[in-house]
C-alpha cells in the first residue's frame, strides 16, 4: 500500500507543490524562501519519518504570510490524500517533546473533523528572523482545515521563541507519526461510524 499525497496549488500570490510519503524515512527537501519555516518543515518530516517535499514561490516582497499559509494548506491536503480511507491506522496519538526550557504536548485524532486547540506562552518574541511567531497558530489552523484532523497543541512553559515553536513541530511530527501507523490488529476503519 502506497500512502503518498501530492498537491499543487497556484494562485496570484503563490505557487506551491507539496508531496508527502507517510511511510518514508524522514527525507526532506523543502524550499519556501522563509528560512525558519523551512526549518520547521524539516522537523516535521524528519521526526515524523515522512518523506516530505515542499517547493513554494510566493510574494515575499509583500511579506511571508501568503507563502506560509498556502504551503500549510497544501501540506494538509497532501496529508489527507496520503491517508486515504484510513483503514488500519492507529488514529489517536500524543507526544510530549522538550527543547531545553520549553515543552510541547500534542494530541491528535485523525477524525475527519477539523478542530484546533492551541496554547503557547504569551509575550513571546514577535519575530524569529523573517518568521512572525503569530504564524505558528495559523500554520496549524491551515493544516488542520485541509487535513481534517483534530489537533490539540499545548506549550505550558518556555522562554525562547525558537524553542517554543520548534518543540511544537517536533511533537506534532511524533504524534502524527504514531497516529498514522498501521495497527496489525486493526483490519478495518477505527471508528464505530465505519468511516473517518
Amino acid at each position: 500500500m502506497t500512502r503518498v499525497g501530492r498537491v499543487e496549488r497556484t494562485t496570484k500570490e503563490t505557487s506551491v507543490v507539496v508531496e508527502i510519503d507517510l511511510d518514508g524515512t524522514g527525507r526532506v527537501d523543502v524550499s519556501t524562501g522563509v528560512g525558519f519555516f523551512d526549518h520547521m518543515l524539516d522537523q516535521l518530516g524528519r521526526h515524523g519519518l515522512f518523506d516530505l517535499t515542499a517547493k513554494t514561490e510566493g510574494d515575499l516582497h509583500i511579506d511571508t504570510h501568503h507563502t506560509i499559509e498556502d504551503t500549510s494548506l497544501a501540506l494538509g491536503a497532501a496529508f489527507k490524500q496520503a491517508l486515504g480511507d484510513k483503514r488500519g491506522i492507529v488514529r489517536f496519538a500524543n507526544a510530549s517533546v522538550p527543547l531545553d526550557e520549553s515543552l510541547a504536548q500534542v494530541t491528535v485524532d485523525l477524525s475527519g473533523r477539523p478542530y484546533l486547540v492551541h496554547t503557547e506562552p504569551e509575550n513571546m518574541a514577535p519575530m524569529i528572523g523573517s518568521y512572525d511567531t503569530t504564524m505558528t497558530r495559523h500554520i496549524l489552523e491551515s493544516f488542520v482545515a485541509q487535513a481534517q484532523i483534530a489537533l490539540h497543541v499545548h506549550v505550558p512553559y518556555g522562554r525562547n521563541a525558537h524553542h517554543i515553536v520548534e518543540c511544537q513541530f517536533k511533537a506534532l511530527a511524533r504524534a502524527l507519526r504514531y497516529a498514522c501507523e498501521l495497527d496489525p490488529r486493526q483490519t478495518g476503519i477505527p471508528s464505530t461510524k465505519g468511516a473517518l
